[in-house]
């Protein structure tokens, strides 16, 4: 069986995990009950024996598919030779009145499927098969009577139920089929809900009215956002991408809900992302404070204080959605990954590594975040200054930079910016915002800033004046485009000039997007890649910052046609091919459309509409003591 295009999914969450449904109603990808859960439908990874839940119109086809405006609610129209159907999926949000329901374990997270006939008649057609630990745990599978008496199909393994409330499945080899005539004006639901296997099967949640206040929750969510009308389709998308992407409880903004989708078709090149990486989850939060958005900051930097711990020696660039540390890397030998692309992995090697940026990223957040009105806390300053430490500690220590390179550790320039970054913010702290610190404290950071800028500029320029990779090396990199973003220099700077040059020479591919780096190098790895969406939105960024604006709007025109019918992303595009490559959709490649959209728009900090942050390019200003 051929997989599905990544493209051709849809996401529904209720932040706190997500399903992919492909374009023809299979759900080949659920984790229950948390994003970073063993997965009960896995075929994505695998085949149809793997798990999966397919809901479909009998010799029908999709006509359409779209999202009910400002949600994640989606809806799609069947047509068959005797008539049509409308199809609506979405996971309901928990009401966070229900005092009853608090923590994973006492969660019943519901998926809902109902199908309205909306002229003649129909028959809906069904197979599920549940497969728990990524498909390769069969359950024990009955009909029983929920809480309240109702009849319900349970599937059981371990610690995890399912309940499939609705018009009844029957088993069939390995699975359970159902054909459900419809006629006009009249429809059915069906509400898969995940519970703890040890407590009896919950009731079901009325579709209607979960519909309701589930449509009216993302709405209002989105509704508190600031959207500027260009753009505004693919932005509120993004944005909403975002949230669903973001726990609900915990504040952890995963990068990803999928594992191993390849960046290389058929390679090695395949990774979990269903973890908090400081760096995205940092990004990710600028691009919704641009929006107006601070209660999500609020609600990470409190999920970053718990993470941490007061631990700051033992930093790591990524974490579970609760903050967890431990995040070991495991093959699951028995899936064939998506497309042959071997090996499928959960968990994540490189929580381990150093990368010198992080750092320098969740300290740009932090300041947005004072710029925006958040008060610091009893707490937020002083995890600063133990992350200024940190830096400062390891300031001469090469590290893996933004890309987690698999090979030999390297000084990154872009790494190097943004030690310089932390400096910077801290220091801005201090002098604008008046936030303690001691006098030897403020003398370090400054003299440690002013000497990674010489530093960065004599080691990390080649002779046309354009920013290296790393120190020694003779490569390019797309991250050097994030350079202005910190305030190191300006985007019109000769240098950002020529690295840009560079970049276009050596990094655009023949369809006129750009890879992230030349995996001949640094990489450490087999196999090729696609080009970085992330990378083209930070080069539309660039391209105004330099006035570059016709060549900026083209390449935006160029990245939103890469978007699916739902303006979802993945990470990377094979444009040749013209498919998405990567796991999908991914927080990276949309807060890079956000940026790229404020950017153009004028609304991107610095660019027009609104005030520009208070790091200056190439401050010359005499440290302040306290």
């Amino acid at each position: 069986m051929a997989s599905p295009l990544i493209e051709d999914h849809a996401l529904l969450s209720d932040q706190r995990t997500a399903a992919l449904v492909t374009r023809e109603g299979v759900i080949d990808w659920l984790c229950l009950p948390r994003f970073d859960a063993a997965a009960v439908f896995s075929s994505l990874l695998g085949d149809d024996s793997h798990g999966h839940w397919t809901l479909q119109i009998a010799d029908g086809e999709v006509l359409e598919r779209r999202y009910l405006p400002s949600t994640m609610v989606l809806e799609t129209l069947w047509r068959s030779p005797t008539g049509t159907a409308t199809v609506t999926e979405f996971m309901p949000i928990e009401d966070d009145t229900d005092s009853t329901l608090r923590g994973d374990l006492g969660d019943h997270s519901n998926l809902v499927r109902s199908v309205a006939c909306t002229a003649g008649e129909v028959e809906v057609v069904q197979q599920l098969r549940v497969r728990f630990e990524y498909g390769s745990v069969v359950p024990w599978v009955r009909k029983q009577r929920d809480v309240a008496g109702q009849p319900v199909l349970t599937a059981v393994a371990g610690g995890d139920g399912i309940a499939l409330h609705g018009p009844a499945l029957t088993a069939e080899d390995t699975a359970h089929v159902g054909r459900q005539p419809l006629t006009a004006g009249s429809s059915q639901a069906w509400t898969l809900t995940w519970y703890p296997s040890w407590t009896e099967a919950p009731i079901a949640p009325d579709p209607h009215r979960e519909l309701a206040r589930t449509t009216a929750a993302w709405a209002l969510w989105l509704g508190q956002v600031r959207v500027e009308e260009e753009y505004a389709l693919p932005v509120e998308r993004s944005l909403l991408v975002l949230k669903a992407l973001t726990h609900r409880h915990t504040g952890g903004i995963v990068a990803a809900p999928t594992t191993s989708l390849p960046e290389d078709f058929g390679g090695e090149r395949n990774w979990d992302y269903r973890f908090t990486w400081l760096r995205d989850a940092a990004l990710s939060l600028e691009a919704l404070l641009t929006h107006g958005h601070l209660e999500a900051a609020a609600s990470w930097r409190q999920w970053l204080l718990r993470a941490i711990a007061g631990d700051t020696e033992s930093l790591q660039i990524m974490y579970s959605i609760t903050g967890n540390r431990n995040l070991p890397e495991k093959e699951l030998e028995h899936l064939p990954g998506y497309e042959g692309s071997r090996p499928v992995r959960v968990g994540n090697g490189a929580a381990g590594q150093y990368q010198a940026d992080v750092v320098g990223e969740v300290m740009i957040a932090l300041a947005m975040m004072r710029e925006e009105g958040l008060p610091e806390t009893e707490w937020s300053w002083p995890l600063q200054k133990a992350l200024v430490r940190y830096a400062a500690e390891r300031i001469d220590e090469p590290d893996h930079g933004i890309w987690e390179m698999r090979g030999e550790p390297a000084f990154f320039t872009h790494g190097r910016v943004m030690a310089w970054a932390t400096f910077d913010r801290a220091l801005d702290a201090v002098r604008r915002h008046g936030l303690p610190a001691a006098e030897e404290e403020v003398t370090h950071w400054h003299e440690l800033r002013e000497r990674l800028r010489e530093e960065i500029m004599t080691r990390g320029v080649d002779a046309s004046g354009s920013f290296l990779q790393a120190y020694g090396s003779t490569e390019v990199d797309a991250s050097l485009l994030q350079v202005p973003h910190t305030g190191f220099l300006p985007a019109d700077d000769p240098h950002m000039v020529a690295t840009v040059a560079r970049i276009e020479q050596d990094l655009t591919t023949a369809d006129g997007l750009i890879l992230r780096y030349r995996t001949q190098g640094q990489d450490g790895l087999e196999g090729d890649e696609h080009p970085f969406l992330i990378c083209c939105f930070w080069l539309v960024e660039q391209y105004v910052g330099m006035g570059r604006r016709r060549d900026a709007e083209a390449l935006m025109d160029r990245l939103l046609a890469a978007a699916n019918d739902l303006h979802l992303m993945a990470e990377e595009y094979d444009g040749t091919a013209g498919r998405m490559a990567g796991n999908f959709p991914q927080a990276f490649s949309h807060l890079g459309l956000i940026r790229a959209a404020d950017a153009l728009t004028g609304t991107l900090p610095g660019t027009g509409t609104r005030p520009s942050h208070p790091a200056k390019h190439h401050r010359t200003e005499q440290h302040p003591t306290h």
